[in-house]
């Protein structure tokens, strides 16, 4: 982990798997015990030192050394790779330069040395860079990894429960989201990416992406860019909006997100950090427009991440993925080249790199 502090994603996920958690309000145990760490940084509030000596479990100065527990070889049954948070530059089009790419490279170090490969899982995306994460899934392919990845939002609470029909037609689909534009972007287009890969034959890759800022937004609206209905019917999903009473009006600086798939399906999210803090999405679905609110715990326990973290120990205990990796890597990579895009004025961005095609072999 980068680091593990109060309220950093360490915290929430690894410290559900020392307590225990709620999964969806009922009690559940550890079906993993956690028996060795790395930590990047130490930060003033650090909790894993007061973890490790209540818990037993050691913090080694590598990840070499967390997964062979200090000796020669692999040690463990499954591995966490939490990048997020700490002090990390950003590169010069505002992208936090997380170490997930060398995490994961050390880790799969170890698993070749042993001659087997054990259950992984890497926290939000794989790289800020789509270079990076391109060879990361590739390794992880070579491998024959179990490998998960991504965020709490794809499989958080809905708000009302909604899960397009496998096969679906998708006209168009929108998602309303906050926060910063990489990292809470990266959220929103989870949230899109596991509602329109359900169309169709399956997902088949991006052709363009666009970022655009500003009073850009509401220009693009103007000339049908985007649906004005579909965000309507977004927004009246959240139970956040500011007092001020359009997004023009609360949405301070504004971004949106347009994404052009190759099968033609037109996408958008739009980024209303201050006028709203949650996550919803619409569609247009043969013909009829459908909505819901991916809905988050603001305070603890953070019970949408109790959905990831049992993700993950099914995963350990099964060797089976629950979901595609190739969803992360095409969010991963889309969001790469939407921060290209906003660096370079809102300029259109084709994206032949983006030809991510996979299929869902088990449900949410």
């Amino acid at each position: 982990m980068t680091e593990y502090r109060p309220r950093s994603h360490a915290d929430v996920i690894v410290g559900k798997l020392w307590k225990g958690y709620l999964l969806d309000g009922a009690p559940r145990l550890p079906r993993v015990r956690v028996v060795s760490m790395y930590v990047d940084q130490f930060p003033e509030n650090d909790l894993a030192r007061d973890a490790s000596a209540r818990c037993g479990a050691a913090i080694y100065p590598t990840i070499r050394a967390a997964l062979t527990l200090g000796g020669p070889e692999l040690a463990v049954d499954g591995v966490l790779l939490i990048g997020e948070h700490g002090d990390y530059p950003e590169n010069e089009i505002g992208q936090k330069m997380y170490p997930r790419r060398r995490f994961f490279e050390e880790a799969t170090a170890v698993m070749r040395q042993a001659g087997r490969v054990v259950p992984t899982f890497s926290d939000k995306h794989l790289s800020y860079a789509w270079e990076e994460a391109r060879a990361t899934w590739r390794e992880a392919r070579e491998l024959e990894l179990p490998f998960m990845a991504g965020s709490s939002l794809p499989v958080t609470w809905r708000r009302p429960p909604l899960e397009l029909p496998s096969g679906c037609s998708i006209d168009e689909a929108l998602v309303i989201g906050y926060g910063p534009l990489e990292s809470y972007g990266f959220h929103a287009l989870e949230t899109l990416q596991c509602m329109v890969e359900r169309r169709g034959r399956g997902e088949v890759g991006v052709a363009a992406v666009q970022c655009l800022r500003g009073p850009a937004v509401w220009e693009a609206a103007a000339v049908g860019r985007w649906s004005r209905e579909l965000e309507a019917a977004a927004l009246a999903r959240t139970e956040s909006i500011s007092q001020h009473g359009t997004p023009e009006a609360g949405a301070p600086a504004p971004a949106a997100f347009l994404i052009e798939y190759r099968d033609g399906l037109r996408a958008t999210v739009l980024m209303l950090d201050r006028f709203v803090s949650q996550f919803t999405f619409a569609a247009r679905v043969g013909g009829e427009i459908v909505s819901t609110l991916f809905y988050l715990q603001s305070t603890e326990p953070f019970g949408h991440f109790a959905f990831l973290v049992s993700r993950f120990e099914d995963m350990v205990l099964s060797g089976d993925p629950p979901y595609p990796i190739e969803r992360t890597l095409l969010t991963t990579g889309t969001l790469d080249f939407l921060m290209r895009s906003a660096a370079r004025g809102g300029a259109r961005i084709e994206t032949p790199e983006l030809d991510v095609a996979y299929g869902l072999k088990v449900e949410r």
